[in-house]
């Protein structure tokens, strides 16, 4: 193979990738605009009095195989809102995983809980159930697994473990729409499950989050606490606290058409990330996405592992990957996020370190180095190669030269 591009070489590609920041790797197009202009020229953008947000609802219920959808403003909104829904208070724990964006913890901290942070296996990225188990106490409220990266987290032992003590697991799917678990798909096989309409997830309207769930009292908790708690039925009356996080029919709207679009978008992210395994699965130190018998990778991004049988260092590996064209990033998160400055430090809010230093929870609880030794080690071994829809046979394999590439001459780097 040629010289390496980051010492002097050709890079393999020279024409952009395309990319979920614009409509190159998007299925974003004219039936969004048209659905959009119909309601900005209707003058009622506001979800009360209008059709769009209760028929996207409806519809993406339908389409994840459960009874009810709550559609709210983010994916972060879409887990306080199943958090709500189920009465977690201060003084209550949440377990998660520690490898996820701040939007998973984000809510936990609001209703005044305190996370806790579960390990994960390596290969999977996913929380390890055993430590899951491990993790529960009398005051654990909830269980929010992350299917990271598009794959299904282990949700059997998960279900059996929060099934023992009583504990309602919901679902964080905001990168893994239509993915499957022993044949069901992801977000319906919690007590909740919980998306994000953000830019660069499988469907998009920019921002915006929905969470369903086949509990018709959980249903109706949900949509009132993301309503201000406002039971409209009653006047104006509030029955429980609430926040404000309600869609509008402009989102609903590109939703609506966005859904439709949402199976092709899946299956052909599954297709292109799969012929690019088979292409590097024999590369000795390179550890691709390997879905279990009975799961489904969704694929809003590809991860890859990078061990030290490659002899280089994963940094080192995706840097050099960026300088032959492909837009590949060292280590997702960089760090667990209880080491991350808010719940590091605990830092929370301005006067206090609340819900850490809560009389009704009462008990310390440290984040530190060593807390989940895999995560931390395995988040120093990991590439992560943006995907999406649009990657056509010819970007995959560039992709895939690229990693050759660079994998033969790493002795060298």
């Amino acid at each position: 193979m040629s010289k390496l591009a980051i010492e002097g070489g050709k890079p393999v590609r020279k024409r952009p990738f395309p990319t979920v920041d614009d409509r190159s790797g998007r299925t974003l197009g004219k039936e969004e605009a048209r659905a959009a202009s119909e309601v900005i020229m209707s003058g009622h953008l506001f979800v009360y009095g209008g059709t769009k947000v209760d028929k996207f609802e409806k519809e993406f219920a339908k389409r994840m195989g459960v009874s009810h959808g709550i559609a709210s403003t983010s994916g972060t909104a879409a887990i306080h809102v199943a958090l709500g829904a189920l009465g977690v208070s201060p003084g209550d724990e949440v377990i998660t995983s520690p490898i996820t964006d701040m939007g998973t913890i984000i809510p936990i901290i609001f209703q005044g809980a305190v996370p806790i942070f579960a390990d994960v296996f390596e290969e999977s990225l996913n929380v390890d159930p055993s430590d899951v188990k491990r993790k529960i106490t009398d005051k654990t409220a909830a269980i929010v697994p992350v299917h990271l990266f598009g794959l299904p987290a282990d949700m059997g032992p998960i279900l059996d473990a929060a099934e023992e003590r009583g504990i309602p697991v919901v679902e964080d799917c905001c990168q893994a729409y239509l993915a499957e678990y022993g044949g069901k798909l992801t977000g319906s096989i919690g007590k909740m499950g919980t998306f994000s309409l953000q830019q660069s997830k499988h469907m998009t309207t920019g921002d915006g989050g929905m969470t369903i769930t086949n509990d018709d009292e959980l249903a109706e908790r949900a949509a009132l606490f993301a309503d201000k708690g406002w039971d409209r039925s009653k006047g104006r009356e509030y029955v429980m606290l609430g926040i404000n996080y309600r869609m509008t029919e402009v989102h609903a709207a590109i939703g609506l058409e966005q859904l439709k679009k949402l199976r092709f978008a899946v299956e052909s992210r599954r297709k292109s990330a799969t012929r690019l395994t088979r292409q590097i699965e024999g590369i000795k130190g390179l550890v691709p996405p390997r879905p279990p018998k009975g799961v489904k990778h969704s694929y809003w991004q590809y991860p890859l592992i990078v061990d030290d049988e490659l002899g280089i260092s994963p940094k080192r590996f995706s840097e050099a990957l960026v300088a032959e064209g492909v837009p590949a990033s060292y280590s997702y998160i960089g760090e667990p996020m209880y080491l991350k400055t808010p719940l590091r430090e605990k830092k929370t809010f301005a006067k206090n370190k609340h819900p850490f230093d809560c009389p009704a929870y009462g008990r310390p609880i440290s984040y530190a180095p060593g807390l989940c030794p895999t995560a931390e080690a395995v988040l120093k071994k990991l590439i992560v190669i943006p995907w999406n829809e649009k990657y056509t046979k010819e970007d995959v394999d560039d992709i895939a030269e690229a990693i050759q590439k660079v994998a033969a001459h790493s002795h060298q780097l």
